[in-house]
């Protein structure tokens, strides 16, 4: 090989391996960028409810802290979550509020309703 051959090859090689290192930043990146997720499964909103207990659940994602309603709440090392809460009659609002490590904030907020009996 040639001078001018190799120097080509070295430059080639190290431009692909800092590609390869922005891309990988910047995927690993993007869950600080996006802040904290949550998905709400079940209940739906505006959901009517014959019984006053109901389940809750959902995921999340790049969460530190979950509150539903004011009160901590876990999930599993996957980010799914299950609560039962026990609600009124006539119109409910259920929060749920998580915080990552960076301190970004989420809300979601579900209208349900509980006919009386």
């Amino acid at each position: 090989m040639n001078r001018n051959a190799l120097s080509i090859f070295r430059v080639s090689t190290i431009s692909l391996f800092g590609l390869i290192i922005v891309i990988y930043s910047f995927f690993q990146g993007w869950k600080l960028i996006q802040g904290p997720v949550i998905d709400i499964y079940t209940p739906q909103n505006g959901a009517v409810y014959n019984q006053t207990m109901i389940e809750i659940d959902g995921r999340t994602r790049n969460i530190a802290y979950l509150n539903l309603n004011g009160r901590k709440i876990f999930t599993d090392k996957d980010g799914y979550f299950k609560e039962k809460l026990l609600i009124s009659p006539g119109y409910n609002i259920i929060k749920l509020d998580a915080t990552d490590k960076f301190k970004k904030y989420v809300e979601k907020r579900l209208e349900i309703i509980l006919k009386e009996y």
